[in-house]
């Protein structure tokens, strides 16, 4: 009988996890909380999968097994409490979902949560450092009162140990394909805030296909929310035959940089390099003191932004704007020279998200629109309806430059 987990299984169990949440705070917040504790229930999962194969190996042979088991992906590492007089241990117990799950009526159970998170952040530095930091089980003002709070995280737990993620139940595609499905739930419900997060994912499919990445290819969305449009065009690569390729995003939103990251994890995507900070004014994906050069610069940047650095952008140290400076209050051909500039010169392929805007306002934009053109850059431009985001109802058009069809050779 094949009991293995269909991804609705998956899905449904997931959803309903979020019912502890609902009508408590807003989905733009609840989503940090339910995708968190799905990642600490994989990884969770993940680890007593293996310690059992190795416990079947190597028997009460601790010593091997730990030596094993420091080589997983993630470390559990174990956390202790001592009594404040005596320094005598009072709880031992390792920094995984199961741990808490036991202690799940615990009156301090937001804090333990934290400490385990803490732990786990700590023992896998390398992959995890910062990821749990905008997060907190433990907040009062989230969460409520202590009664209240404790309640609503008994719940949770309770939910996520319905879900066995173990690989002999399920495949991390489904585990991935169920961390998608909740963010596009969590953007359906959170309004204008979804566009902190999420790109549709049809919208990032198109785009990811219009920029045909291909093996061998470093790819980069250097405003990359959750990291989906990322997932997408590793996919296409993957679709022919190859993992060879190399993801970059950089992301402002500390919350939804921590997401990404994740999402990385959970599509098994562990050596993507994703950023936190702000690519307009400081952007982290440098070597040398240089812009990083990529092969497929993908990006649903946020439409027309206002305050994005027009001030400091003359004096850019990378001189990315040396075709002009974009409005102080739209920041659309901003994420525009940024991506022509980080594509790699005569080969690199940018596609872009942009309002309809940018096809045609004048002023400074005119002036960059007009240099992109007869540097012929720009390969092609697709307009797509409205009502496509959750954020706005206005039509947009996807924007494709190829630096292969530059003149004059390239700028250095």
């Amino acid at each position: 009988m094949n009991d293995r987990l269909t991804q609705q299984d998956v899905n449904n169990t997931a959803w309903a996890a979020c019912d502890t949440f609902r009508g408590v705070i807003d989905p733009a917040q609840y989503k940090d909380y339910i995708l968190v504790m799905l990642f600490l229930k994989f990884i969770s999962d993940l680890w007593a999968d293996h310690y059992a194969e190795y416990h079947k190996e190597y028997g009460d042979d601790e010593e091997r097994i730990r030596r094993r088991l420091k080589r997983e992906r993630f470390i559990l590492p174990y956390v202790e409490f001592k009594d404040e007089n005596t320094g005598e241990v009072t709880d031992r117990f390792l920094a995984d979902f199961h741990a808490l799950y036991e202690r799940r009526k615990a009156p301090n159970l937001g804090e333990l949560i934290n400490i385990v998170l803490d732990q786990i952040e700590e023992a896998n530095k390398a992959k995890l450092e910062g990821v749990f930091r905008n997060i907190d089980f433990n907040s009062e003002a989230n969460l409520g009162k202590t009664k209240d709070r404790n309640r609503r995280l008994e719940n949770l737990l309770g939910d996520f140990a319905k879900l066995d993620l173990r690989p002999s139940r399920v495949s991390e595609d489904v585990i991935g394909n169920t961390y998608i499905y909740l963010i596009e739930r969590f953007a359906s419900n959170a309004g204008k805030k979804a566009g902190e997060f999420y790109t549709p994912k049809q919208v990032s499919r198109l785009l990811a296909q219009l920029a045909a990445p291909k093996p061998g290819d470093r790819i980069c969305d250097p405003s990359c929310g959750s990291g989906g449009l990322l997932i997408e065009a590793a996919e296409l690569v993957e679709a022919q035959g190859s993992r060879d390729f190399a993801l970059f995003g950089q992301e402002v939103n500390g919350s939804t940089w921590a997401l990404a990251r994740m999402n990385m994890f959970l599509h098994g995507k562990d050596a993507a390099r994703i950023e936190w900070g702000d690519t307009l004014n400081s952007p982290a994906l440098v070597e040398a003191d240089r812009l990083m050069r990529f092969n497929v610069v993908v990006a649903n940047p946020p439409f027309s932004l206002d305050k994005w650095g027009a001030s400091e952008a003359q004096a850019d140290r990378y001189n990315r704007f040396w075709r002009g400076v974009p409005p102080k209050s739209k920041g659309d051909y901003a994420f525009i020279t940024h991506m022509i500039e980080t594509a790699l010169p005569q080969e690199g392929r940018v596609a872009v998200v942009v309002p309809h805007g940018v096809l045609f306002r004048g002023g400074a934009e005119g002036r960059i629109r007009r240099a992109l053109i007869e540097e012929n850059l720009l390969d092609a431009a697709c307009g797509l309806a409205g009502n496509l985001f959750h954020t706005t109802s206005i039509p947009v058009a996807i924007l494709m430059f190829d630096r292969a069809r530059e003149k004059g050779g390239a700028r250095v």
